[in-house]
C-alpha cells in the first residue's frame, strides 16, 4: 500500500527540477533543494515505477536532510515495494525517533509485518496507532485493520472494525458499503439493525443506513419489514436501483411475483441490462404459469450469456409444462451440450422422450442421470417409473433392488419393488413389500398407486393401506 501523502505536482516546473537534481547528482552543480523538492522528485520516480532511481533519490535526500522523518518514510516505502522489509523496519525505526505522530509510520510498518507473515505484530501496530489517533487518521487506520483481518480470515473482526468507524463517522459510506456484505456474510444481523436504527435517529436521510437496515431485515427472513426499509431509502434516492433489486427479491421469497416483476422492471430502467434480472423476472413468470413471457425473460437473459446453460434447461421447462416435448427436447439438447453432466438436465429429457413415445432414448437418459448421481432418489425413480411403463419388469426389478442398495434401503422402493412384483404375477412377494413400506413410511404408498392404480381392486392391498392408515390416525 502506498504511504499516505497530499503530492504537489506543477507539471510544467518537474522537467525543470529534475534537470537540477540531475546537475546536483553528478555534481555539475551544487544548487540547492529543499526537503519538499526532493519529495516531488522521489515520487515522480515512483509513479514512474522507477524504483531504482526513487531509491538513488531518496538516499541522496537523507544526506541532506538526515533528521526528515518524511524522507525516511519515503525510503521505507520504496524498500518495501522492493522486497527489503528488514530494511524497511530499520528505516521506520529511525523516523519514529523522528516523528511518532505520522500516520505513515504505522501504515508502512503494517505493509512490512504483513509481508513479512507477522500478522500479530501488524494487529498489534494498528491497534496501538488506533488508540492515539482520532478523526480521519483513526477511520483510515480502522480500514486498515480491517484489510488485516479479511486478508487472514478473521471476519468477525473485520466487522467489528467497521462498526467502529460507523460509530465514529456514522456516514462513512466506504464503511457503509462495506459492513453491508460483511453482516450477511456473519449473520450478525440483528447487531446491525441496532447499529443502523442509531445511525438513521440522527441521520433520518442517510439512504445507505436505510438500505443497510433493510438487508438486515432481510437476512433475518423479515421481508416485509425488508421491503419498508428500503421504500425509505428510495424516498431520499429514488434511482437506488440496489434497493429494487433486493425488494424484487424480498416479493419472490412472499411469493408475490407481480410485485417483484414490477421491482425489478424498475431495474432494468435505472442500470444496464443483467443476465440475474432477466432470469428473475422469467422465474416469477414461471411461478405465475406465464409460460410464454417467462421464456422470454429467460431467453432474454441467455443473450447476454449464451453459455449459462441452466437458462435453456429454464425454457426447456416451461415447454414441458405445455406438454409441447418436442420444444422441451430441443432446448435441452442446447443445454446438454454445454454441460452433459448436469443429472437434471439428463432427468427432464429422459421425461421428454417418455412423453414422446421414445422408451430407448428415455431410458439411456434416466441411466446417465443415475450414473451421475447414484446416490439420489430421483434418478432411480424416473428410470424404473420408465421401465415399469415400457413393460421391462424383469429389467425394473433389478433397477429397484439396485437402488435400494445404493440409497441406503429408501422405503419408496420398496413400493416399487412391490408394485413390479405384482404386474409379474407374484401377489404374495408384492404384498409382502407393500407391508414393509408401510411400516417404513406409509405416506409413500401414493407412489404405490400411481404406477397402476388398478391394484386397489386387490381387496388384500385395500386391506393392508387401511390398517396402516387406522394406526396413523390413532
Amino acid at each position: 500500500m502506498k504511504m499516505i501523502t497530499d503530492p504537489y505536482f506543477d507539471k510544467e516546473s518537474i522537467n525543470e527540477l529534475l534537470k537540477s537534481y540531475e546537475n546536483l547528482r553528478t555534481g555539475k552543480t551544487s544548487i540547492f533543494l529543499d526537503e519538499e523538492d526532493f519529495e516531488r522528485i522521489i515520487e515522480y520516480y515512483d509513479d514512474q515505477e522507477d524504483l531504482a532511481k526513487a531509491m538513488e533519490a531518496a538516499n541522496i535526500a537523507i544526506g541532506y536532510y538526515p533528521f526528515s522523518a518524511t524522507i525516511l518514510f519515503r525510503k521505507a516505502d520504496l524498500l518495501i515495494a522492493s522486497r527489503m522489509y528488514y530494511e524497511a523496519l530499520d528505516a521506520l525505526k529511525r523516523a519514529e525517533l523522528l516523528d511518532a505522530a505520522d500516520i505513515n509510520l504505522y501504515i508502512l510498518k503494517t505493509d512490512a509485518y504483513l509481508a513479512l507473515d507477522m500478522q500479530e505484530k501488524a494487529v498489534a501496530v494498528l491497534e496501538e496507532a488506533i488508540a492515539h489517533f482520532e478523526g480521519e487518521d483513526k477511520v483510515e487506520l480502522l480500514f486498515e485493520l480491517a484489510d488485516v483481518y479479511d486478508d487472514y480470515e478473521e471476519f468477525d473482526k473485520v466487522y467489528d472494525c467497521l462498526s467502529m468507524i460507523l460509530q465514529d463517522e456514522p456516514s462513512n459510506e466506504e464503511a457503509l458499503y462495506k459492513i453491508c456484505f460483511w453482516t450477511d456474510f456473519t449473520g450478525r444481523n440483528e447487531e446491525s439493525i441496532r447499529l443502523y436504527m442509531k445511525i438513521i435517529d440522527h441521520q433520518p436521510y442517510n439512504e445507505l443506513a436505510w438500505f443497510n437496515l433493510g438487508a438486515a431485515y432481510q437476512g433475518l427472513k423479515l421481508y416485509e419489514k425488508a421491503i419498508d426499509a428500503y421504500e425509505y431509502a428510495l424516498v431520499i434516492d429514488e434511482k437506488f436501483d440496489y434497493a429494487y433489486r433486493n425488494i424484487g427479491d424480498a416479493y419472490i421469497r412472499l411469493r408475490k411475483y407481480k410485485e417483484a416483476i414490477e421491482a425489478l422492471e424498475k431495474v432494468l430502467e435505472l442500470s444496464k441490462p443483467e443476465e440475474v434480472i432477466y432470469e428473475a423476472i422469467g422465474h416469477c413468470y414461471d411461478r405465475m404459469h406465464n409460460y410464454a413471457q417467462a421464456r422470454f425473460h429467460y431467453r432474454k437473459a441467455s443473450h447476454l450469456n449464451p453459455e449459462d446453460s441452466k437458462l435453456f434447461y429454464k425454457v426447456a421447462h416451461t415447454y414441458f409444462n405445455e406438454g409441447q416435448w418436442n420444444s422441451a427436447a430441443k432446448q435441452l439438447e442446447s443445454a446438454l451440450k454445454i454441460h452433459r453432466t448436469q443429472q437434471e438436465y439428463n432427468l427432464l429429457m429422459g421425461e421428454c422422450k417418455l412423453q414422446m413415445g421414445q422408451i430407448k432414448e428415455a431410458v439411456q437418459y434416466f441411466s446417465q442421470a443415475v450414473k451421475l448421481r447414484p446416490k439420489k432418489i430421483s434418478g432411480w425413480e424416473a428410470l424404473i417409473r420408465c421401465l415399469y411403463t415400457a413393460e421391462y419388469y424383469g429389467e425394473a426389478k433389478q433397477q429397484a433392488l439396485t437402488a435400494l442398495e445404493l440409497t441406503n434401503a429408501k422405503p419408496v422402493f420398496l413400493f416399487y419393488l412391490s408394485a413390479i412384483l405384482f404386474a409379474m404375477g407374484q401377489p404374495k412377494e408384492g404384498l409382502l413389500l407393500l407391508e414393509r413400506g408401510m411400516e417404513k413410511a406409509p405416506r409413500l404408498v401414493k407412489k404405490f398407486i400411481a404406477l397402476n392404480p388398478s391394484v386397489l381392486e386387490n381387496h388384500n392391498v385395500v386391506a393392508i393401506i387401511a390398517r396402516y392408515k387406522r394406526k396413523r390416525t390413532k
